[in-house]
Parts: structure tokens; C-alpha cells; sequence
């Protein structure tokens, strides 16, 4: 689960990392308010979940307090496009007014789990301010690497070696050995995924701070953070991915193609995608039942599928294990007949009572097109899309 900026900022400054002054504002009066708390001269910034704010328009100076109102009436409410939002952009609701600061040097921190070693590591580069994937293919002799073994965690020597990389010395590199205890605190309290400082900065004046921030949270351990969870802003998310959820179907993930996709188990899943573009087609969705027994779950599979205006035609693949694959028929024929459909719906079962599945699905009457193996599963889904198309 993303945060936005200032939710991201508020924990870290919890956890004892300097950040710059603001709020968030909703309105241009609330942004007016804000600015001249601070004296007049602040930085807009949009809030949504994405980057590239800068170069689409949504962070703006304000020297004065008018400027402010006025650059947040610019900003909210507008469809701000980056990079990370698609040509669609993405509606603003609120900005985070702040006060500017003086930079003399930015900084890249952040600390992430690295899937390969299967332990935090942090992240460093004196080349902050930009994309750190544009630093990693060009330049990535800039970027240090601190592994944090999970037996003994954070030590002071990670810090010293953060600054030290980044060129720090004295007063400041007694600063950043803060920011970057604090920043991977704040990683390990929140159970986070990702923690961000881009830039971190060394102002004229000689402070360091997180000039902005990230935080991206492991949904998984959501259920111990009540109070992170409450942050959740439903509207950055894709509106068929929040329906998904809430029908309980956790694993799901809209695509730009036209075939949606019932199937169980993350793996078959991802090779069900494979396979249909190697037949020629382009999924329209990763959707993991997971191993239920439940026809419901089946039927609200489908709900969330036909939601989505792009999809021609349905390919289920379940490979029964624990799952039932009758079961699994019993709530395709429900889903069908409720749901009144007229998409073609391909179904390739295999596994346990493989029989009494092909046997609902055979005297149910319905134009079920069955296959033997996912392969022929995939022709025929691809067939029946472009046809309907």
C-alpha cells in the first residue's frame, strides 16, 4: 500500500528524521493558510501516488501567500500525467505546502528489500534529485549498497558508511547517521516494503533533511498497523483493482489486454499470461483465485472481469489440488446464468474430480467452450476474443 507524501514525511519525522515544514491542503484557502504560517515563500507540491510530479506541472513556487492560493487552485484538481501515471494521469485532491528550502547538495537514500539476498539493504548515491534507475543504468559506480542483516539489524557503522559514500564530514555526517537510523526505523516499525528519501539535502545553512518521501507498505502485515491502513487512499487506486478487494479477491491486477483471466496459484497465473501472448493474444487482468472451494468466489471473479469494458472473452485455467475442479465448474455455471453473460467463456480444468467438473459444465446448457491443456485453452480464447472484437 502507497502513502502519500506528507503521510510519508509525518513518519518519518516520528521516527526522529529532520524534515522541512508544511501540511497538506485541500483547497487554495487551506494552501493560503498554510503559507502564511510560514511566512509566504513555499513550495505546492500534488499529492498523488506517483513521481515525475515536477515535470508534469504539479510542484510550484510561492514567494507569497497569494502565489500559493493561486498555484494550488492550479494544481488541485487537475489530471496531472507523469511517467508512473499512464497517458490517463491522475486526479489531484490535495498538495502538500511546505517551506522552500536553500539546497546546496542532493542525495538519494533509501532502504528496500532486496529479493535476491532476502534482506533489507539501504540505498545511497550522491546522485539525488534524479530517477534512481536512470543513475543505476548510467552512472551506477554512484550507488552503495548496505545490506542489513535481519539477526542483528541496524548498527551505527551502516550509517558512518552512508555518509562517508556520500561525501559528508563533521556536523553533517553526525546528521545523517540521524536520518538514515531513522529512516530505516521508520522501514522496520511500519513493516514497509519501501522508504525513500529523493532528495535528501544539505541546505546553505548546513542542515540535512528529507526534502521528500515514500513509503510503500507491505500489505501483508497491514493487520498489525490499524492505524497505517487508515491511511489508504482508494482513489489512486485502479477502481476494478479496489472492487477486486472488496469482493475478497486479494491477488488481482487489471492489464491492457482483452482476455480476462480466472485461474489459481500465482504461478499459473503468470504462465496462463505467457501462453496467451504466445498464442497471439494479450491478457486483460492477472487474477489469482487462490485455492478455495467456493463457487462465490468464482461468480465475483467474473463480476470483477465483465466490470472491465475491454475484456472480449474469459479463460479460466484451474489446476485442482486442494482446489475442487467441480466445484469450481458449479461457480462458473452460477456466475454465467446470474450474470446473465454473453462473453464466449473458454475453460481448461485439470485435477481433482476432473470428471464431475466436465460433467456440470456438459449438462449445464451453457456455450461452455472446453479445452484439454492450456495451450489449446489459449487458441481458443484468442479465437473467440478477435471474434467478438
Amino acid at each position: 500500500m502507497k502513502l502519500h507524501e506528507y503521510q510519508a514525511r509525518e513518519i518519518l519525522a516520528k521516527h526522529g528524521v529532520p524534515v522541512p515544514q508544511g501540511n497538506v491542503a485541500r483547497t487554495g484557502a487551506e494552501a493560503r493558510t498554510l503559507a502564511e504560517g510560514m511566512g509566504g515563500k513555499v513550495v505546492v507540491k500534488a499529492q498523488i501516488h506517483a513521481g515525475g510530479r515536477g515535470k508534469g506541472g504539479g510542484v510550484k513556487l510561492a514567494n507569497t501567500a497569494d502565489e500559493a492560493e493561486r498555484a494550488a487552485g492550479q494544481i488541485i484538481g487537475m489530471d496531472l500525467i507523469t511517467p508512473q501515471t499512464g497517458p490517463q494521469g491522475q486526479k489531484v485532491k490535495s498538495v502538500l505546502v511546505a517551506e522552500q528550502i536553500a539546497i546546496e547538495k542532493e542525495f538519494y537514500l533509501s532502504v528496500i528489500v532486496d529479493s535476491a539476498i532476502g534482506w533489507p539493504v539501504i540505498i545511497a548515491s550522491q546522485a539525488g534529485g534524479m530517477d534512481i534507475e536512470e543513475v543505476a543504468a548510467k552512472t551506477p559506480e554512484k550507488i552503495i549498497r548496505v545490506p542489513l542483516d535481519p539477526a542483528t539489524g541496524y548498527q551505527p557503522h551502516h550509517g558512518r558508511l552512508v555518509a562517508e559514500a556520500l561525501g559528508l564530514s563533521g556536523d553533517q555526517s553526525k546528521q545523517a547517521l540521524a536520518v538514515v537510523a531513522g529512516t530505516v526505523k521508520a522501514f522496520f516499525a511500519s513493516d514497509a516494503s519501501l522508504v525513500e528519501v529523493n532528495p535528501l539535502v544539505v541546505t546553505t545553512d548546513g542542515r540535512v533533511l528529507a526534502l521528500d518521501a515514500k513509503l510503500t507498505l507491505d500489505d501483508n502485515a497491514l493487520f498489525r498497523h490499524a492505524d497505517l491502513a487508515a491511511l489508504r487512499d482508494k482513489d489512486e487506486e485502479d477502481p476494478l483493482e479496489v472492487e477486486a478487494g472488496d469482493l475478497g479477491i486479494s491477488n488481482f491486477v487489471k492489464l491492457e489486454g482483452n482476455i480476462g483471466c480466472v485461474v489459481n496459484g500465482a504461478g499459473l497465473a503468470m504462465s496462463t499470461m505467457d501462453v496467451i501472448k504466445y498464442a497471439g493474444g494479450e491478457p486483460a487482468n492477472f487474477l489469482d483465485i487462490g485455492t478455495v472451494n467456493d463457487p462465490q468466489r468464482v461468480v465475483s471473479s467474473f463480476k470483477v472481469i465483465l466490470a472491465d469494458p475491454a475484456v472480449k472473452a474469459i479463460l479460466i485455467n484451474i489446476f485442482g489440488g486442494m482446489a475442487r475442479t467441480d466445484v469450481i465448474a458449479q461457480g462458473v455455471v452460477e456466475a454465467m446464468r446470474t450474470l446473465e453473460m454473453k462473453h464466449p467463456v473458454v475453460v481448461r480444468l485439470a485435477g481433482t474430480n476432473l470428471e464431475e467438473g466436465l460433467r456440470i459444465l456438459r449438462e449445464s446448457g451453457l456455450p461452455i467452450i472446453t479445452a484439454d491443456d492450456l495451450g489449446e485453452a489459449a487458441r481458443k480464447a484468442v479465437e473467440a476474443a478477435n471474434k467478438a472484437a
